[in-house]
């Protein structure tokens, strides 16, 4: 077929005999944006052929002319659940880089959901995955489908520093805190790198932002005891309300809490925690005065149509069309703690920067999901319960993540 023909092209997976799956369909939605340009790459270069699926057909085959592939192509509106359920099949393992997710999520991950398909996004946003797990957890186990929701930078590897740091403490271990940090590369040593406020502009995509701004608009959650004697459970709690400190190599990082999907998935692989807390630290000695601001401001943050405007001004924040710096590098610290507070282990994983590790870990879960062989829990899930710990930590690391120790740290 080519590229001047209308008719969408469609691929299915093949099949055994008796109806079993050889492999299944690849389908990404949204690959045209920066983030799914990286997911694509990396599946390409894994010798995989996803469906790509869009608003823009044009802009798709475009895109196909660039990395010089011939793939099917499906047009789909995000919102539109009838688009979906002529696309998916119960054999597919969809990748969504489609954001802000609070706004437009939805509707792919249900369809997955009620397909039967297994489920990857880049998501962001805490309170959206919290969402699918609350809506969608029962509808995918039914269905034999898997849901992992913000499967890349966030949040993968705070899931995975903090359960190699409770895996390491063992049942001691009652509060786990996880910072995530960006660095640059080409400045002395990473680990020793100071973030500032202009490192939080130049090394993020401008979608990146307005989910920020999204994010923190929206209500957040933490995961601890409501009230002291009280079993911990899941509460509502805005984003930026505390300022948590990691010291590591010598270097005292300050990081604001923010909902991750890391107060979902641990408590259900280690049923002994108490607390998490999910720290994000891009913004330097500025954390302080911007957690300090978003105190103030958060009564007025209770009002939809500030909300509203809020998300508005975040999308003609200046540099839309810059794209990150590339010599941005990621870190993200895990610190286990015992019953009285007492620190028992520290986890802290290196990577690249936050978009190639998506892309990574986004083409690496699809075609394990893919895989004739594969198993994976069904229902809604944080990485470790849906991969195990010793799966996920091979998957990190062939995304080019890996823990650092202090020691070998400072003597580099």
């Amino acid at each position: 077929m080519t590229h001047g023909q209308s008719m969408v092209v469609m691929t299915m997976p093949s099949g055994k005999a008796g109806g079993a799956v050889e492999k299944r369909r690849i389908v990404l939605l949204g690959a045209t944006g920066y983030t799914g340009q990286r997911v694509l790459r990396e599946l390409l270069a894994r010798g995989e052929k996803p469906t790509l699926a869009g608003r823009s057909r044009t802009r798709m085959l475009a895109l196909t002319d660039t990395f010089e592939a011939e793939l099917p192509v499906f047009e789909v509106d995000a919102t539109s659940a009838s688009d979906f359920a002529r696309l998916l099949e119960p054999t597919d393992v969809v990748l969504s880089t489609v954001g802000p997710f609070t706004h437009v999520g939805m509707v792919p991950v249900t369809a997955a959901a009620r397909a039967g398909a297994h489920y990857f996004d880049s998501a962001g946003e805490g309170p959206f995955a919290r969402r699918v797990r609350d809506e969608l957890d029962s509808v995918a186990a039914a269905r034999g489908a898997t849901l992992v929701p913000s499967f890349g930078y966030d949040y993968v590897p705070g899931n995975l520093a903090g359960a190699l740091a409770l895996d390491t403490a063992g049942e001691r271990a009652r509060h786990v805190e996880i910072g995530y940090f960006i660095t640059r590369s080409g400045h002395g040593d990473e680990l020793l790198y100071r973030t500032t406020l202009r490192d939080s502009y130049t090394l993020t995509t401008a979608g990146t932002r307005q989910t920020l701004v999204a994010a923190a608009a929206e209500d957040g959650f933490a995961y601890r005891p409501a009230r002291r004697g009280q079993p911990p459970r899941l509460i509502d709690e805005r984003a930026a309300k505390r300022v948590r400190t990691f010291r590591y190599a010598g270097v005292k990082r300050s990081a604001m809490t923010v909902p991750g999907t890391e107060h979902l998935g641990l408590p259900a692989v280690f049923p002994q925690l108490e607390s998490v807390e999910v720290g994000l630290g891009w913004l330097g000695r500025w954390t302080r005065p911007i957690q300090i601001a978003a105190t103030l401001q958060a009564p007025l943050l209770r009002s939809a149509k500030v909300r509203a405007a809020l998300v508005r001004w975040s999308e003609r924040l200046p540099g839309s069309r810059r794209e990150p710096d590339l010599d941005g590098r990621s870190l993200v610290i895990a610190v286990a703690r015992d019953g009285q507070g007492r620190p028992l282990v520290t986890t802290t994983l290196t990577g690249p920067d936050p978009y190639e590790m998506t892309g990574s870990l986004l083409a690496w879960g699809a075609v394990q999901a893919a895989a004739p062989d594969a198993v994976l829990k069904p229902g809604a899930h944080g990485p470790v319960a849906a991969f195990g710990l010793d799966t996920l930590r091979l998957g990190a690391a062939e995304a080019g993540v890996h823990e650092v120790h202090e020691v070998s740290a400072r003597g580099r």
